[in-house]
C-alpha cells in the first residue's frame, strides 16, 4: 500500500476516524471531569552554607560539598520528617482515620507510620539548580491542607535539622561531663601530691631554695679559701725569725719591753763608765736588764706559740669548712633531686590542668550546641492555599487524547479496510484480480465530451501506469 492508496482509504472512511476521535475526546473529557481536583502548594527553604558556625566560629567544609544538598533533600523525604508532620498536623486524631487505617492495614504496624507513608505520596522535593534553595511541593485534594502540609514539612525539616545537630551534641555533652569529673579528680590528686611533697620537704619554690643553698656553698668556699690563706701565712711566719715576725714587732708589750731594755742598757753603760762593773747599782741594773730580756724572750715565745695555735686553729677551721662544704654540696644535690621531683609534680599538675581546661571547654561548647535552636535553614517563601487546581489538566489531557484519538482513528480505518477490502484505484483492481489493465474509462460526469477512450494493445507494465487519451 502506497501513500496514494492510504489517502484514498482515509477519504473513503473518514467518518469512522472522526467518530473514534470524538469518542476518545469525549471519554477523556468525562474521565477528567470525574477525577477529583488536586491542589499543589509550594514552599521553599534556603540553606546558608557560607556563614560560620555561631559556636565553633568556623565554616564547615562539608556544607560546600555537592552531596550536601542531596543529603538535605533525603532528610526532607525521610520518615522522621513525615512522622513529625503527622504529629504537628494531628492527623491521627482526625475523624475516621483509625477506621481507614484498620481497613487498609488490618491493624498491622503503626498508624502514624501508615499516615506518614500516605503523606509522602503527595510530597515532591526539588533542589534548585546552582543555588541553595530547595522547593517543597505538596499535592492534596484540599487546597488549605496542601498549604498546611507544605509548611509543616518545611518546619519539620528545620526542627529535624536542629535535632540532628543537637542530639549528638547532647551525647557529647554527657560524655564530656563524665570526663570532666575524671579530669577534675586527676587534677586534685596531682595538686595534693605536690602539696604533700612540699610540706614534707619544706620547699615552696625549688629554685629559690637551691639559689640560697648555692650562695651559702659559695660563701663556705670563700671561707675555705680565706682559712687556707691564713694557714699558709701562719706557716710562713713560723718558718721566719722571731724578731722579724709582724706580731712580735707590732706587739705593744714587746715594743715597751724593747724600749725599756734599750733604756736600761743605756743607763747601764753610763753607770759602768762612772762606777765600774762591781758597783751595786750596776749589778742591780744588770739584774733588771736580765729580767727585762727574759720577759721579752718569754713574750716572744708566747707570740710564736700563739702563731702555732693560730695555725692549728686554721687547720681545724679549714677541715671544718671542708666538711661543711661537703655537707652543703650533698644538701644542694638533695635539693636538686627534690626540685626535679617538684618539677615533675608541677608538670603533672599543669598537664592535668590543661586536660581539665580542654575537657571543660569542649563540655561547655557541646552543652551550648545541645541547647542551640539556631539553624542554617530558613523559610524563603511560605506556602499559601492555591486558587486553581493543578490536576486534572483538562486542556493537556484533551490535547493528548486528540493525538491518541487520531492514531486510534487511523488504526480503526485501516482495520476496517482490512476486514472489508474495496477497489479504490486501478492499482487495487490489478492487485485484487491479478489481470492486466487494458484501459481506463473516465467518469462522464467529470470528463469533457470530447475525451475518448484510446485502446492499448498490450499489457500494462508492472508499475501499473495508466495511459489516457
Amino acid at each position: 500500500m502506497n501513500f496514494y492508496q492510504l489517502l484514498l482509504i482515509m477519504r473513503a472512511r473518514y467518518r469512522l476516524g472522526l467518530i473514534v476521535l470524538m469518542l476518545t475526546l469525549l471519554t477523556t473529557l468525562l474521565v477528567s471531569m470525574s477525577l477529583p481536583r488536586e491542589y499543589t502548594a509550594e514552599t521553599s527553604v534556603v540553606l546558608d552554607v557560607k556563614s560560620p558556625d555561631p559556636i565553633a566560629g568556623m565554616v564547615f567544609s562539608g556544607m560546600m560539598a555537592p552531596s550536601y544538598m542531596a543529603t538535605q533533600v533525603d532528610i526532607i523525604n525521610s520518615e522522621r520528617v513525615a512522622r513529625q508532620v503527622v504529629r504537628s498536623l494531628k492527623l491521627e486524631q482526625g475523624p475516621g482515620v483509625r477506621e481507614q487505617w484498620l481497613a487498609a492495614s488490618k491493624g498491622k504496624g503503626e498508624m502514624i507510620g501508615w499516615l506518614s507513608g500516605m503523606l509522602k505520596t503527595g510530597l515532591n522535593v526539588m533542589p534548585t539548580r546552582e543555588s541553595n534553595v530547595i522547593r517543597i511541593e505538596f499535592t492534596a485534594t484540599d487546597a488549605a491542607f496542601a498549604a498546611a502540609a507544605a509548611n509543616a514539612f518545611a518546619q519539620a525539616y528545620i526542627d529535624t535539622n536542629i535535632g540532628l545537630r543537637a542530639e549528638p551534641a547532647q551525647q557529647y555533652a554527657q560524655w564530656f561531663e563524665s570526663q570532666t569529673a575524671i579530669q577534675r579528680r586527676q587534677l586534685q590528686a596531682a595538686q595534693k601530691a605536690l602539696s604533700d611533697f612540699q610540706q614534707q620537704t619544706g620547699i615552696v619554690s625549688g629554685d629559690e631554695r637551691v639559689d640560697y643553698e648555692t650562695a651559702r656553698l659559695n660563701d663556705l668556699s670563700s671561707q675555705l679559701t680565706q682559712a687556707q690563706s691564713q694557714g699558709q701565712d701562719v706557716k710562713s711566719k713560723q718558718r721566719g725569725a722571731n724578731d722579724t715576725l709582724p706580731e712580735v714587732m707590732q706587739s705593744p708589750l714587746i715594743i715597751q719591753l724593747k724600749t725599756d731594755i734599750a733604756r736600761q742598757e743605756s743607763q747601764l753603760r753610763e753607770l759602768v763608765a762612772k762606777t765600774g762593773v762591781n758597783h751595786p747599782q750596776v749589778r742591780s741594773l744588770s739584774a733588771q736588764l736580765s729580767d727585762l730580756k727574759q720577759t721579752l724572750a718569754a713574750e716572744t715565745r708566747k707570740v710564736r706559740i700563739s702563731l702555732g695555735t693560730s695555725g692549728q686553729i686554721s687547720l681545724y677551721k679549714e677541715a671544718d669548712i671542708k666538711a661543711a662544704i661537703e655537707v652543703q654540696k650533698q644538701k644542694i644535690l638533695d635539693l636538686k633531686k627534690q626540685r626535679d621531683a617538684i618539677s615533675l609534680l608541677q608538670m603533672e599538675v599543669q598537664n592535668a590542668q590543661r586536660a581539665f581546661d580542654g575537657v571543660t571547654q569542649r563540655a561547655s561548647q557541646s552543652k551550648l550546641e545541645s541547647q542551640m535552636v539556631q539553624t542554617n535553614v530558613s523559610v524563603l517563601n511560605p506556602a499559601s492555599a492555591p486558587l486553581l487546581p493543578t490536576r486534572p489538566k483538562i486542556l493537556l489531557n484533551l490535547l493528548v487524547s486528540a493525538f491518541l484519538g487520531m492514531l486510534l482513528g487511523v488504526g480503526s480505518i485501516l482495520l476496517r479496510e482490512l476486514l472489508d477490502r474495496r477497489v479504490r484505484s486501478a492499482e487495487d483492481l490489478v492487485l485484487l484480480s491479478g489481470a492486466p489493465l487494458l484501459g481506463h474509462v473516465a467518469d462522464a460526469s467529470q470528463q469533457p465530451a470530447s475525451r475518448r477512450l484510446r485502446w492499448i494493445g498490450r499489457s500494462v507494465p508492472s508499475s501499473h501506469s495508466l495511459n489516457e487519451v
